[in-house]
């Protein structure tokens, strides 16, 4: 089977990777020469732990091929996913105008039966469009093939994408008719053997299962969030909260912890396109208005706190431990260390920072002097007034105190992760603020 994937971003280049792992022909397209060259060097636009080394393989193989030129992508492709950008509209909705485009110039080149996959986070209804959009180029084909539209939403978290494309907990896949269903089960038959992952449906469910997924776990960090500010005023430490919960099986473990608020490129777009579909089709959907307003305020409290504490700082210098969305990604969208950043850099405040992967992309943002990159996580300490976690990476979570203590005069710690103990920072002479971890200090 040979597949193409359009659009090498975390989605695309992710699934044209681990397409090529278990033995297909793929073909990576991307009308950005310049990321093609630097991946024909080996050096990959994202960080994802293990994705270097199964591009390496399927390159060094001859499995996985990087173009932009259609002609050569569509050649002989049996299936093509649209793996292009959709980001948001003024009023959240998603932009489709990528994947249409991607979609006709496709169609144009297209030369056998194929089936057009959505794998883009996209809003109901876009697999309709992509098959009229394909369907107005082929009409126009003296020897047109059949072209078929499905949806395949990923299901993909950055810093863990490589082991959950490889080891799905589902696969779901919006067909039209059982032709298709049957060509993507046979595709995806490599990674669904010890038991059935296939969950088949129509493509408007499909396209709905996405985005009501994100929005559920949206939903629990932000509930959390809620619960946290709760137990700053009552007393109480959401760390316990969230220990008595997590064991119930109607509510499980995950997505309990509270923090500084999501960020990335799923929830926050994702969230804020399942309002705009609501209102699109005349229903409010408040419970989602409420996850998103939550969201905005837990950053806004955290922000406030910190420069609260430093009010009477002259020239505060801050470490800043952190900087990509979540761990073992480079991500810096949606980052609450930007408005961090932000808000540090508006009182004047001197910034060092550091982040294991995120710092590349960091220089391209902070091109004013805003932050202070710093190699290693000590470095950011020297003088330091108060030290800010904003991002949970292993490296910061069991740092030498006395190593801390002697670079940095200053004992205010912001956790906006909760990964180090209240009483265990107080007992060192530390003033800690965690998120939901009793009184907040004065």
């Amino acid at each position: 089977m040979h597949i193409t994937v359009i659009g090498t971003g975390y989605v695309g280049l992710v699934t044209a990777a681990c397409l090529s792992e278990v033995g297909y022909h793929v073909i990576g397209l991307d009308v950005d020469e310049a990321k093609l060259a630097r991946m024909e060097k080996g050096e990959l636009p994202i960080h994802e732990p293990g994705l270097d080394e199964i591009v390496a393989r399927g390159m060094s193989s001859g499995r996985l091929v990087f173009t932009s030129d259609y002609a050569e992508a569509m050649a002989r492709a049996d299936v093509m996913f649209l793996a292009v950008g959709t980001p948001p509209e003024e009023d959240g909705s998603a932009d489709l105008s990528h994947v249409l485009a991607a979609t006709r110039e496709a169609a144009r080149h297209v030369q056998r039966d194929c089936l057009f996959v959505t794998k883009s986070t996209v809003p109901v209804g876009t697999c309709q469009k992509v098959e009229q959009a394909a369907n107005d180029v082929l009409a126009g084909r003296a020897d047109a093939p059949a072209v078929s539209v499905a949806s395949n939403p990923e299901f993909l978290r950055e810093g863990a994408a490589v082991d959950d494309f490889l080891k799905p907990d589902r696969i779901i896949v919006g067909v039209k008719n059982e032709t298709d269903a049957a060509l993507l089960r046979r595709l995806y038959a490599p990674f669904n053997r010890n038991r059935d992952r296939l969950v088949v449906m129509d493509r408007v469910s499909a396209e709905m299962s996405k985005y009501a997924a994100n929005a559920m776990l949206a939903t629990r960090i932000s509930f959390m969030n809620e619960v946290a500010q709760l137990c700053e005023t009552v007393g109480a430490d959401v760390e316990a909260v969230r220990r008595g919960l997590g064991p119930d099986p109607r509510i499980g473990p995950h997505f309990l912890y509270a923090g500084i608020g999501y960020g990335g490129s799923c929830f926050p777009k994702d969230v804020m396109a399942l309002i705009a579909t609501g209102r699109q089709h005349g229903v409010h959907m408040r419970v989602v208005e409420a996850v998103h307003e939550v969201n905005r305020n837990q950053r806004r409290r955290f922000i406030d706190q910190l420069l609260a504490a430093l009010e009477g700082v002259s020239k505060p210098r801050v470490a800043l431990w952190g900087l990509a969305f979540k761990p073992d990604t480079d991500d810096m969208r949606e980052a609450p260390s930007r408005d961090i950043v932000a808000a540090l850099a508006g009182m004047g405040a001197k910034i060092r920072a550091h982040d294991p992967a995120a710092m590349p992309v960091c220089r391209d943002i902070w091109t004013k002097g805003e932050v202070q990159l710093m190699d290693s996580p000590e470095e950011c300490l020297a003088g330091a007034d108060v030290l800010v976690l904003a991002t949970e990476w292993l490296c910061f979570r069991e740092p030498e105190w006395d190593e801390v203590e002697a670079l940095m005069p200053g004992r205010r710690l912001f956790d906006g992760r909760n990964i180090y103990n209240p009483d265990e920072m107080t007992a060192r002479g530390w003033q800690y603020h965690g998120i939901g971890r009793g009184p907040v200090p004065d």
